[in-house]
């Protein structure tokens, strides 16, 4: 079954870390690009970061850049969100999704067209 799945959600102080992690199964996770988004409540739901398969290039959103890494670990098959400095503006549900090896990590990237889809991890960012 091919699936992917997001954990390690959950309720940090402000300036603290978290590390969100996007398993995937039935599909090779070296041949893909893996996307973060995030949606908070009220709101669109947005790109935040982006690795590619192959080079493993990397896009960060202008709000997370120099805060967030993103990583893939193959022989694992799971990709990783390493979130720090978090602000309460980063409540959100954050998402994973999964595309093939072509795949373009850019601010254009869309949540809803990629290949396979998480169905989101909780994060609160709150004192």
């Amino acid at each position: 079954q091919l699936q992917v799945v997001e954990s390690g959600g959950g309720l940090v102080q402000p300036g603290g870390s978290l590390r969100l992690s996007c398993a995937v199964s039935g599909f090779t996770l070296e041949n893909y690009a893996i996307a973060w988004f995030r949606q908070a409540p009220g709101k669109e739901r947005e790109g935040v970061s982006c690795i590619s398969s192959g080079s493993g290039s990397t896009y960060y959103s202008p709000s997370v850049k120099g805060r967030f890494t993103v990583s893939k670990d193959n022989a694992k098959n799971t990709a990783y969100l390493q979130m720090n400095s978090l602000k309460p503006e980063d409540t959100a549900t954050y998402y994973c999704a999964a595309d093939g090896p072509y795949y373009y990590c850019s601010q254009y990237n869309d949540f809803v067209t990629m290949d396979y889809r998480g169905k989101g991890t909780l994060v609160t960012v709150s004192s």
